[in-house]
């Protein structure tokens, strides 16, 4: 698989059309806020380009959305419910650090800072 899939492959991939992914990824005039956060990363000339990240979150926004065929919740709970399983993930993190021992910590530690550098890198 490609590294950066355009709009058109990620619509077919995920089985969503175009321009409701544009619509998730557009800024919401009331808020002046991304309706989601991080679905696509943008050129200097504004083209949407998709990493396996972004896909992930464009499909668990659809599984949430659209569980079982239906319209289950709306595009702002949808976002609440992300951002706290993002909270919690994060939480969850901290704290399997604090309950190992320190070479474990300082491992993961060093681990966190070559990961961000690599992304740095990219």
């Amino acid at each position: 698989m490609k590294k950066y899939l355009n709009i058109h492959e990620v619509s077919k991939l995920t089985g969503i059309k175009e321009h409701v992914i544009r619509y998730w990824d557009s800024i919401d005039p009331k808020t002046q806020e991304y309706r989601f956060e991080g679905i696509s990363t943008k050129s200097k000339k504004g083209t949407r380009y998709f990493n396996k990240d972004n896909i992930s979150k464009i499909q668990n926004i659809k599984n949430l959305l659209y569980e079982n065929g239906n319209q289950n919740y709306t595009l702002k709970l949808v976002k609440k419910i992300l951002t706290k399983k993002n909270v919690s993930n994060k939480n969850q993190y901290f704290d399997d650090i604090a309950t190992k021992p320190n070479s474990l910590k300082n491992e993961v530690k060093l681990r966190v800072i070559l990961n961000k550098m690599r992304d740095l890198i990219k």
